[in-house]
Order: structure tokens, then C-alpha cells, then sequence
């Protein structure tokens, strides 16, 4: 009877783990793909001068850099938490506040793509000059200022709440690491969820307005509907972007009931809340997008007649 016990304890653990295997490589492809046609998406940016020029080119590329740095650093992590590799806090500390700052980098960005195609849509006449290179480079340095607000509050608070000595050990890298306090947990949020109000704000007055415009004109309804369902995109992909901020707080509370389902939710908030809002944004752009799409199929078409002409010679 104990024999049949351990056998079925043995088999459930390795179903289990040859799940979590599974997991792992399923992740690994999705990255692969997504890392792959995001450094295509940035390759050809910055090989057409047009691209460069454009505020609109600009703040997409932006999103893809930050989000192509974004899921390099949450698969390492991801995979140095699956094999149990240590790390000291003071390396972790700096991993995490450049994590928790890309993660709001791509909803603030988004939100001001949606802003830009308001001032082109609704104020078609200043958006020349209120549409530059120089005041996107600008805005991008303010969304970082922005988004590293949330994270040097958190730190300053961790490093005045533990020992210098806490910085030499060796441990699991986490965001959870930092939380000495039950109440920076509630700050956390607060500041969360007040980011998700004003940037959901923003997304629903441009799109409320776009829709206004496009039911007064009476041309060019085809480049206002595009707009139109522009914003949408970038709403849905805000969406997912800042349900991610609520994840934390959900696996929290389920990992004292039942660690499968901890392990189950937590696989699933990684695929639809991290991933997929990453690959969202090469869907709008490097495909939606006209020119985009032509320069891509060019340097697609380039590279494989340059791969047969050496597989050849």
C-alpha cells in the first residue's frame, strides 16, 4: 500500500514538472518570436530616414526598444527563478527598478501615440508644430521620469527599511524582495492604479474626440476610421498592459490556498498580460501601417535573396 502511495506521489510530481517543462519551452519559443519580429521592426526604423523624421515612427520604436529590453529581462528572470539561481540583492535591486520602470514606459508611450493622433486628427493645423522630433525625444524623456516615480519611492523606502549587510546575500530575485512592509504594498497599488486612471482618462477623451471628428467630416473618412481603430488597439493593449499591474495582488492572494493553481495563474498572467501587450504593438504598426509594412517586406525580401546567393556561392 505505501509502494502504490509513493508511486502515484512520484508520478504526480513528475506530471507536474513535465507541465512546468513544457511551460518553460512554450515561453521560450513565444519570446524567440516576439524578440525576433520586434529587432526586425527596429532594424528597419532606423534604416529609413522618413522613419526617423516622423514623431509618430519615433514613439513606436521607442515601444519596441523598451518592450524587446522588457521581456529579455522577464525571461532571464523567469528562467534564474525556474533553476533556483541566486543573485546578490544589490544586483537584484537595480534589475527590478529598471523592470518596474519598463513597465509603465509602454502604457505611458501609448498613451501619447493616442495623443499625437488627436492633435493630427483634431488640430490638424498646429500639428506641424506641435508634432516634432525634438518634442517627442522630450516626451520620452518625461515618461521615464514618470515611470521611475513608483520605483524610487519603493527602493528609497526598502534601503531606509534593511541592513547595508542585507545587499551582500545572495537571493531569489523577486519585486516581492522589496516589500518590508505590508503598507508599500497599498502605496504600490495606490500609485498603480492612479497611473491607470489618468492614462485610462487620456485614451477614452482621444478616442471620444477622434469619433466626434470623424462624424463632422465629410472627407477622408477612410484615414479618420484608420485613426479610430488605432486608438482602439492602443486602448486594448493599455488594457492588458495595466491589468498587469493588478497581477501581483491576485497571485498573492491565491498562493496560500493552492500552489498549482498559484503556478497555473501566474503562467497565464505571464502569456496574456507581459506577452501578449508586447506583441500588440508590432500588430498596429508593422503591419497596419502601409509604409511600415512595405519597408519590412523589402528588407525581408533582401535578406532572403542575400541568404540563397551565399548558400549558393
Amino acid at each position: 500500500m505505501a509502494n502504490n502511495n509513493t508511486t502515484a506521489a512520484d508520478g504526480g510530481s513528475s506530471s507536474s514538472l513535465q507541465q512546468v517543462n513544457d511551460r518553460i519551452i512554450v515561453v521560450q519559443l513565444m519570446n524567440a518570436i516576439f524578440i525576433y519580429i520586434i529587432c526586425l521592426l527596429i532594424f528597419t526604423f532606423f534604416k529609413k530616414d522618413t522613419f526617423l523624421s516622423n514623431t509618430r515612427y519615433v514613439f513606436f520604436a521607442h515601444t519596441l526598444l523598451a518592450d524587446c529590453l522588457y521581456l529579455i529581462m522577464t525571461n532571464n528572470l523567469l528562467l534564474l527563478t525556474y533553476f533556483s539561481v541566486t543573485m546578490p540583492a544589490a544586483v537584484c535591486v537595480f534589475f527590478c527598478v529598471l523592470l518596474c520602470e519598463l513597465t509603465f514606459v509602454t502604457p505611458l508611450t501609448l498613451t501619447a501615440m493616442s495623443l499625437e493622433r488627436y492633435v493630427a486628427i483634431c488640430m490638424p493645423l498646429r500639428h506641424g508644430e506641435l508634432s516634432t522630433v525634438r518634442r517627442a525625444i522630450h516626451c520620452i524623456l518625461l515618461i521615464h521620469s514618470i515611470s521611475a516615480i513608483q520605483p524610487i519611492i519603493i527602493v528609497s523606502i526598502f534601503f531606509a527599511s534593511v541592513p547595508l549587510g542585507f545587499y551582500t546575500q545572495y537571493k531569489l530575485c523577486s519585486a516581492e524582495m522589496f516589500i518590508a512592509h505590508k503598507w508599500q504594498r497599498h502605496l504600490r497599488s495606490v500609485i498603480g492604479q492612479f497611473y491607470f486612471l489618468v492614462m485610462s482618462i487620456t485614451i477614452v477623451f482621444t478616442y471620444v474626440r477622434i469619433i466626434a471628428v470623424a462624424k463632422e467630416a465629410s472627407e477622408n473618412k477612410k484615414s479618420l476610421s484608420k485613426c479610430r481603430k488605432t486608438v482602439i488597439l492602443h486602448a486594448i493593449q493599455l488594457f492588458l498592459c495595466l491589468i498587469q499591474l493588478w497581477c501581483p495582488f491576485i497571485e498573492a492572494a491565491i498562493l496560500p490556498i493552492n500552489l498549482k493553481l498559484y503556478n497555473n495563474v501566474r503562467f497565464f498572467d505571464y502569456i496574456v498580460f507581459i506577452l501578449a501587450p508586447r506583441c500588440l504593438c508590432p500588430l498596429v504598426y508593422g503591419l497596419r501601417d502601409e509604409k511600415f509594412f512595405l519597408a519590412i517586406k523589402y528588407y525581408v525580401y533582401f535578406n532572403e535573396r542575400l541568404c540563397y546567393i551565399c548558400l549558393c556561392v
